[in-house]
């Protein structure tokens, strides 16, 4: 069984509390995407600590485009040297629309799509193959990362399914 815990969102005390998490024998922190971005957070206990798993229980899909979350999370998958699971959720209507300025439509199947999109993107940047991803909802057929030896080959994050946000299959 794993322990997991919560990390706060305020930037100043973060690195101090992961250390503590980590000492105090926690398996993993996540962070929640409410009022504050969920990533910030988990780059700061990444470079505070060594072997805690850190992830986003959950970071707002729609709120981004499928380029954008790929490249933020294998950085932090990259930084923090594999510890990073990406969490991810779909929100409700009203937030997306009214709170993010985005649209809505169609939550399962653009989750899913979203997922292969970035799984696309991350097959580009792993091995080199050609991005050509062409969906209902997204088309990525475009990116200027070069792997270039850059990254350890299989680097990047395997993100959760959407049924289950913030939690990896086989997990618990």
């Amino acid at each position: 069984m794993k322990v997991d815990g919560g990390l706060g969102a305020s930037l100043a005390g973060v690195g101090s509390a992961a250390q503590e998490a980590e000492q105090a024998g926690y398996d993993g922190v996540w962070t929640a995407e409410t009022s504050h971005d969920p990533f910030f957070p988990l780059l700061l206990a990444a470079e505070h600590t060594e072997s805690l798993e850190l992830g986003t229980g959950i970071a707002v899909a729609f709120a981004r485009n499928p380029m954008n979350l790929a490249n933020i999370a294998y950085d932090l998958q990259q930084f923090s040297k594999g510890r990073f699971i990406l969490g991810l959720g779909s929100q409700i209507k009203p937030h997306i629309t009214k709170r993010f300025s985005m649209e809505w439509s169609h939550p399962a199947p653009r989750m899913r799509e979203f997922i292969l999109a970035m799984r696309a993107i991350w097959a580009c940047w792993d091995d080199g193959t050609k991005l050509d991803f062409r969906g209902d909802f997204y088309t990525q057929v475009y990116s200027c990362r070069a792997p270039e030896g850059a990254f350890p080959r299989g680097a990047c994050v395997r993100p959760a399914p959407p049924s289950r946000p913030g939690r990896r299959s086989g997990r618990p």
